[in-house]
C-alpha cells in the first residue's frame, strides 16, 4: 500500500519530552485504558445476558461498545509502551496498519452513531412500525455496510497519507501515525492528498453529521407535538444519551481535521488525547448512568449474581 518511500521507520515523538512528566502520564492513561475495556466489554456483557436489552438500540449500542475498545486498543498499547522507553522508533508498516486500523475504526463509529440517531427517529416518530423497519435482518445490513464503506474509505485514507515519498525528517511530532503529522514528512506535493482526504471526511463525518441533524430535527417536531409532558420527557430521556456523545465525537473531530493544516498546533495533541483515549472511556458511563434500562438491567445482573453466590456458600457450608 505504500508507495515510493525511502523511509523504513518514523520516531513518535509521543505527548510530552518530560521525563518527570512520562511516569505520571503512563498510570493515568494505563487507569484510563484499563477502565475503557472493563466498561466497554461490562456494556457487551450486559446487553447479551440481559432479555430486555436485546432490542435494535442495544444490538448497534454493543457494536459501538466493540469498536470503542478497538478504537481505544490501536492507540493506547503504543502509546503507554513509549512514555517508558526511550526507544520510540516505529517501522513503516506499522505505522501505516496503525493508521489504517484508526481509519477504520473511526469511520466505523461516525457511521454507527448516524444509525443509532436514525434507531431513535424511527422509535419516536414512526413507533408502531418500528420493529418492521428496525428488523434483525436490516440490523445487520446497516452495522455490515458500516463497517465496509470503513474498510473501504480506510484504504483511501491510507493510500493518500503513505503512498508518496518519504526522504527527509523522520520525528512524527504526535503520539500516533495520524494524518497532518504523517503528511509534513513527505517529500512529494500532498495537496491532491489533502484533497481527497478532505472530501472523503467530508462525505464520511458531515454525510453522518447531516443523518444525525435531520433525525434529531424530526424527533424534535414529534416530540413538542405529544400532548403530555412526561412523554416528551420520556422521549427527550431516550435520546439523551446519545446526543452527549455524539457532541464529544463530531466536536472533538470537527476541531482536529476540520481546520487548515497550517493551523495545527501542539493543542492538537490534547484534543487527540480526548477522542482516541478519554472519549472511549466516557461513553460505556455516558449510556449506563444516564439509562434507566441499562441500570435496571445491571442492577437485575448483579441481583442474580449474589443470589448465585449465596446458594452457592449455603450449598458448601451444608456439605
Amino acid at each position: 500500500m505504500g508507495g515510493n518511500h525511502t523511509q523504513t521507520k518514523f520516531i513518535l515523538l509521543g505527548i510530552t519530552e518530560s521525563p518527570r512528566a512520562q511516569t505520571p502520564l503512563f498510570v493515568l492513561f494505563l487507569m484510563i485504558y484499563i477502565v475503557t475495556l472493563v466498561g466497554n466489554v461490562g456494556i457487551i456483557t450486559l446487553v447479551r445476558v440481559s432479555p430486555s436489552l436485546h432490542t435494535p438500540m442495544y444490538f448497534f449500542l454493543t457494536h459501538f461498545a466493540f469498536i470503542d475498545i478497538c478504537y481505544s486498543t490501536v492507540i493506547s498499547p503504543r502509546m503507554l509502551a513509549d512514555l517508558l522507553s526511550e526507544d520510540k522508533t516505529i517501522s513503516f508498516t506499522a505505522c501505516m496498519m496503525q493508521f489504517f486500523t484508526f481509519a477504520f475504526f473511526g469511520v466505523s463509529e461516525c457511521h454507527l452513531l448516524a444509525m443509532m440517531a436514525y434507531d431513535r427517529h424511527v422509535a419516536i416518530c414512526q413507533p408502531l412500525l418500528y420493529v418492521t423497519i428496525i428488523s434483525s435482518r436490516v440490523c445487520w445490513q446497516l452495522v455490515a455496510s458500516s463497517y465496509l464503506f470503513a474498510f473501504l474509505s480506510a484504504i483511501i485514507y491510507t493510500w493518500c497519507v503513505f503512498g508518496g515519498s518519504f526522504c527527509g525528517p523522520i520525528h512524527i511530532d504526535h503520539f500516533f501515525c495520524d494524518v497532518v503529522p504523517v503528511l509534513k514528512l513527505m517529500c512529494s506535493d500532498t495537496h491532491s492528498s489533502e484533497m481527497i482526504i478532505f472530501a472523503l471526511y467530508t462525505i464520511n463525518v458531515v454525510g453522518a453529521s447531516v443523518v444525525i441533524l435531520l433525525s434529531y430535527i424530526s424527533i424534535i417536531r414529534t416530540v413538542l407535538s405529544m400532548c403530555s409532558s412526561e412523554s416528551r420527557a420520556r422521549a427527550f430521556h431516550t435520546c439523551a444519551s446519545h446526543l452527549m456523545v455524539v457532541s464529544i465525537f463530531f466536536g472533538s473531530g470537527f476541531f482536529m481535521y476540520l481546520q487548515p493544516s497550517s493551523s495545527h498546533r501542539s493543542l492538537d495533541k490534547v484534543a487527540s488525547i480526548f477522542y482516541t483515549v478519554v472519549t472511549p472511556m466516557l461513553n460505556p458511563f455516558i449510556y449506563s448512568l444516564r439509562n434507566k434500562e441499562v441500570k435496571g438491567a445491571l442492577i437485575k445482573c448483579v441481583r442474580r449474581m449474589f443470589n448465585s453466590w449465596q446458594c452457592t456458600r449455603l450449598v458448601s457450608c451444608r456439605t
